[in-house]
């Protein structure tokens, strides 16, 4: 399937860059893949927020069509990893667009709604999306992303990440943050509750819906099983300094040699596209065992470099079966690789910067993989509610030889518009509202109504 050339186009008038200072450190990386395990476990990760954390409400408006409650907490986030959290992001601030009356009492839909990319402050997600479903009885919280908006770190310009690990803290955040609010609005007796996003912020959903332990409704649009491919092969890749990171990675010991080897490449990286990714010089032998059920970038990158030193067959294994690269003739690997695809070739530099930060490359696909992987997190409780929503041709998000929604989470629903990232935004939003509403109606008929409450908001 082609890649959207509107993705394409768009993608060149940004000027937004990402991770513009590096990797992050790697004792941050670290800690980031040690808190990784115990939030990817719903058991684990839902016993770490009280169910009546609390949450201070700071302002409440009254329009003429609807209820609009703000309020903040301070991010459990920053309870149990306050080093890796910056002053600025601490704090969550949330806006709660609510009805002035609900239609039936025993009938209160609540979604959460997450930011995508650049995507800052509240009115851009109050106006295209809650205000919207309000007609439908669907109340919303838009819950402000860290990095962005009033938790903008002063030094960041616009959306551009500093380090690769700050979208790790994000997610982490907001995973935490969603399990706040909907422990919140349970105790209000707000229910069937739902959370949604588009793009990063499909992913950040679907990733919040994996420790939450009750039925949830789940409508992500625009995303993916792992964000593993937006930023190595997608258009959003061009807008990386990969010679910078590249850089960093062989400069110290403990990115090439540490933490290489712990994080995991989760599908097959031979099934992806690999005209997209660059070719490998022989710099080393292959020098431990690749007979394992995983690979790691450490591993990818070795296994490409004998591929490169005139083997004939090599043998690697991937998810318990064991596959072979043939390496003869004019199909060899090396002569995959080195033709460039059609969106690449407009690009020169930036090819060529791909190809000299070859292991950099296949480190960034491990990190997301190992931290945004949905393989790497629980099943939510139940998937039939899950409704995702993507674009045939997204030049953001690509999908090829990676696992689908529907391998990892049997049940869920996957729709598909005929468009790229950017036109799906653009022209397919009432599709995401009317699958945010559908979603929501399976649920009630599913599940009971929801328990009185003591509260009042």
């Amino acid at each position: 399937m082609p890649v959207s050339r509107l993705d394409v186009v768009y993608r060149k008038l940004l000027l937004t860059k990402f991770f513009t200072k590096g990797w992050g450190s790697p004792e941050n990386l670290q800690k980031l893949f040690d808190f990784r395990k115990i939030i990817s476990n719903r058991e684990t990760c839902y016993k770490l927020v009280p169910k009546n954390y609390p949450i201070t409400l700071i302002n409440e408006v009254k329009r003429a069509d609807c209820r609009i409650i703000e309020g903040k907490f301070r991010s459990p986030f920053a309870v149990y990893v306050p080093d890796l959290v910056s002053e600025e992001i601490q704090d969550a601030f949330f806006q709660m667009v609510l009805p002035l009356k609900w239609k039936d009492d025993n009938y209160k839909p609540v979604c959460i709604h997450l930011a995508g990319t650049g995507d800052h402050y509240f009115w851009r997600r109050r106006n295209v999306m809650a205000k919207p479903l309000l007609k439908a009885g669907i109340g919303a919280i838009i819950l402000e992303n860290p990095y962005y908006g009033i938790r903008k770190p002063k030094e960041q310009i616009r959306s551009s990440l500093h380090y690769v690990s700050d979208i790790f803290v994000m997610g982490g955040c907001l995973v935490l943050e969603c399990l706040v609010l909907l422990n919140w609005c349970e105790r209000l007796g707000f229910g069937p509750l739902g959370v949604t996003g588009i793009s990063m912020g499909g992913h950040m959903a679907s990733l919040a819906a994996t420790s939450w332990p009750k039925p949830l409704v789940l409508v992500p649009c625009l995303s993916w099983s792992t964000a593993s491919s937006v930023f190595t092969e997608g258009v959003m890749s061009d807008s990386i300094d990969w010679d910078m990171l590249q850089a960093q990675y062989i400069s110290n010991e403990l990115y090439c040699d540490k933490l290489s080897k712990l994080c995991k490449i989760v599908d097959d990286p031979f099934a992806c596209d690999l005209s997209r990714l660059p070719a490998l010089d022989t710099i080393s032998e292959l020098d431990e065992h690749l007979g394992s059920n995983y690979v790691t970038p450490h591993k990818v990158i070795r296994l490409f470099n004998v591929a490169h030193s005139n083997c004939t067959t090599i043998n690697y294994k991937h998810s318990s079966q064991t596959k072979s690269l043939i390496i003869s003739g004019e199909y060899s690997l090396t002569n995959l690789l080195k033709e460039p695809p059609p969106l690449l070739t407009s690009k020169k530099s930036i090819l060529e910067k791909k190809k000299r930060a070859k292991e950099a490359l296949w480190f960034m696909k491990g990190l997301m993989d190992e931290c945004t992987h949905l393989k790497n997190f629980s099943v939510p409780y139940d998937t039939s509610l899950i409704i995702s929503v993507c674009a045939r041709t997204d030049g953001y998000v690509p999908r090829g030889g990676i696992a689908t929604l529907e391998d990892i989470w049997p049940g869920a629903t996957v729709k598909y518009v005929d468009c790229g990232h950017v036109g799906a935004y653009i022209w397919y939003r009432k599709v995401f509202r009317e699958s945010i509403k559908e979603a929501f109606d399976r649920a009630k008929t599913k599940l009971p109504p929801p328990s009185p409450s003591i509260y009042e908001i």
